[in-house]
């Protein structure tokens, strides 16, 4: 991927991205969410909507659930998405300017497809200690309310975490169809529809769901996460991150080989260890591993 100065939608030259005004960051602070985000060029978004689809091909049309957590091992685009500027600089307004990429997970739901995600907070099966993982969520197709775009309850990030109860249900895209039972109204809901190639950004502690694909393309989104390298995994016993800015002078997680190229052997050795950890953390004290990612 090409770094700043590329052309934008309308054709004019897009500059490096700018510093979230003292306002934006009042209102991330407040609300959780801040949306939208330009990130990519329409050549930047047509080169990795094909390096992905491209590769499905080879294998039935889809990823294999194992191949959308830790994707960054092995994707070498999606390795360096994490470490683009455009996306770094506004997390680095967030949460400062050492940043650990824990996690890179597909969201992708194909045309007219009834998955969708509850209404959850990742805070409560991620087993991070932070309270400041933020995730940047990029479109790599237009997510619409008709496609099963991104909603968020404003504010919740700020309070306890809310109970949740596992229903699995089939079409539920969570390892274990958790859902919020208290606390969360519908229609109180703030949607964050995108544009291919721009991202959204939430806190990891906000309430946030989406809905079915009701649209005639798919709808396929990256969601990255980023945290300060203090954090630490207290439910695993073991757990991994890429360095994509800054210093870690805490050495809480194992760092991520870099691949050198879509699906490098060392990093895909790695991933599989990651991916195993991972499973293990999601599904710590499931009734059922429904072995979705």
């Amino acid at each position: 991927l090409s770094g700043f100065g590329e052309l934008n939608r309308s054709g004019r030259e897009r500059f490096p991205m700018s510093k979230f005004s003292k306002n934006e960051i009042e209102h991330f602070e407040k609300s959780g969410y801040l949306f939208p985000i330009p990130v990519l060029s329409d050549d930047e978004l047509k080169t990795c909507r094909e390096n992905l689809e491209s590769f499905e091909a080879t294998q039935g049309g889809k990823l294999e659930p194992s191949q959308r957590n830790k994707s960054h091992l092995l994707f070498k685009w999606l390795d360096d998405l994490i470490r683009d500027p455009r996306i770094l600089d506004p997390v680095e307004d967030l949460i400062g300017p050492d940043i650990l990429c824990w996690n890179t997970i597909f969201w992708i739901k194909e045309a007219h497809s009834r998955s969708f995600v509850s209404w959850h907070q990742d805070t409560r099966y991620w087993g991070l200690s932070s309270d400041k993982v933020q995730t940047a969520w990029l479109a790599l197709s237009q997510a619409s309310q008709e496609s099963g775009c991104l909603k968020v309850m404003t504010g919740t990030h700020r309070g306890k975490v809310l109970h949740h109860d596992d229903r699995y249900h089939e079409d539920n895209m969570l390892t274990r169809g958790q859902e919020i039972t208290e606390g969360v109204i519908d229609k109180e809901a703030v949607y964050m529809p995108l544009e291919a190639g721009q991202m959204s950004i939430h806190n990891y502690r906000i309430a946030h769901a989406s809905g079915p694909n009701n649209s005639d393309d798919r709808r396929i989104g990256v969601s990255m996460h980023f945290m300060p390298p203090d954090t630490k995994q207290i439910v695993g016993n073991w757990d991994s991150a890429a360095l994509v800015r800054g210093q870690d002078r805490f050495k809480n997680f194992e760092q991520t080989p870099v691949p050198t190229k879509d699906f490098d052997p060392d990093a895909v050795q790695f991933h599989e260890k990651a991916a195993q950890a991972l499973r293990e953390v999601l599904y710590a004290d499931a009734d059922n591993n429904t072995a979705k990612l």
